[in-house]
């Protein structure tokens, strides 16, 4: 590539450099990890009232009023399926969003070796500009000639050694100057496909947005409806559908025998995640004031120096797994299929968690919800 090409693709990686942290600095809404799929209460919960888990129905202490208990258990339905497609979306969108910010970190490294490499470019295109000019103020004689017409030969000969040396020096400059060329185009390329990377990010970034305020919207207009009494209703099915839940996990005898203690970073992650009780659910969010699911268990676990993965998902696939009769205070547990929930262990059956839009992080059992799987942090 000629440099005045090379020059002008160098400025259009620089201003691709440009736009794309301008991109990364505006993403909408705060980041997000997997938004739970669980309760759908119409109400926010307080206190340590477990989330309902989706498909899960109300036995005993399901109403007097037959009609309007199914009608509720429906909308409980509903809203559960809502609620866990926002949370199924909102992984979708803190994925992209954690690809973005690598893109945004190795564009602005691929900026840095841009500007040197120009730099240095210039340096040795000034050198190599000298060499020559030097070069030709010797009049391009072979040496032979320059031996006969010298007055004092062996100063010449003293001087030939000097000069191979110099033409070795420039054989060098020379390589090294195509080099760099060949390095800042591939810089140029490097730049580009980040750019389009990027792109992609950034507009799935957009879809999932979309799909989430869409799935939120429409579990708060199906809640709107309701009269007073009949969210009150739908607040006790959820919490006995929870506590039904809870209460047959324990039956099966999982916790016989666990007395894993938490480690001194598990404890730490605990204190973390317990003292953030009371904050709102915000889908993408990881404090300080807000959380979503993962972000609370992540940014818990940075709080002990153990980096996880921003997403339940990715907690769940790069996480080392145990058995959860071994779990230990500090471990994540995985809910449902898709790995669109995660909490926090914090013992004796009990999690801390992020519930959903509309909640508070606040406890819950652990058996409240479709386990899939626990994963230990630090491991």
């Amino acid at each position: 590539m000629a440099s005045g090409t090379t020059r002008g693709g160098l400025i259009a990686a620089a201003v691709t450099v440009v736009c794309a942290v301008t991109v990364l600095a505006a993403p909408g809404m705060a980041w997000a990890g997997p938004n739970p799929a669980p309760s759908a209460s119409a109400t926010p919960a307080r206190g340590t009232t477990p989330g309902a888990a989706p498909g899960t129905t109300a036995g005993a202490g399901a109403g007097t009023t037959p009609a309007p208990s199914k009608d509720l258990q429906a909308v409980r339905a509903q809203l559960d399926t809502l609620y866990h497609d926002a949370a199924v979306a909102t992984d979708a969108y803190n994925a992209a969003e954690e690809a973005a910010k690598k893109q945004s970190a190795a564009l602005v490294e691929l900026a840095r070796k841009i500007v040197k490499g120009r730099e240095r470019l210039a340096e040795l295109k000034t050198r190599a500009g000298a060499a020559a000019a030097a070069q030709y103020r010797t009049g391009g004689l072979p040496d032979e000639a320059h031996l006969l017409l010298s007055d004092n030969p062996q100063e010449f000969l003293d001087g030939t050694g000097r000069v191979l040396q110099g033409q070795k020096a420039t054989k060098g400059l020379l390589a090294e100057l195509t080099q760099t060329q060949q390095d800042l185009e591939q810089y140029a390329e490097d730049a580009s496909a980040q750019w389009q990377k990027l792109e992609a990010n950034r507009k799935a970034k957009a879809k999932a947005q979309k799909r989430i305020e869409q799935q939120i919207a429409a579990a708060e207009e199906l809640q709107s409806q309701l009269e007073k009494q009949e969210k009150e209703r739908l607040a006790q099915l959820e919490k006995e559908a929870a506590q039904q839940a809870q209460t047959a996990w324990l039956d099966t005898g999982v916790l016989k025998g666990a007395q894993g203690k938490a480690t001194t970073q598990g404890a730490k992650a605990v204190r973390f995640a317990t003292a953030q009780m009371g904050k709102p659910y915000e889908w993408g969010a990881e404090g300080p004031k807000t959380f979503d699911c993962s972000g609370l268990t992540s940014q818990a676990w940075a709080s002990a120096g153990v980096p996880v993965p921003r997403t339940s998902q990715e907690q769940w696939k790069q996480l080392p797994h145990v058995a959860v009769e071994d779990m230990r205070p500090g471990d994540l547990i995985i809910y449902f299929k898709d790995a669109s929930h995660v909490a926090l262990y914090v013992g004796d059956g009990t999690i801390v968690h992020a519930p959903r839009p509309g909640r508070t992080v606040t406890l819950a059992g652990a058996g409240s919800m479709p386990i899939l799987g626990v994963v230990r942090p630090g491991a």
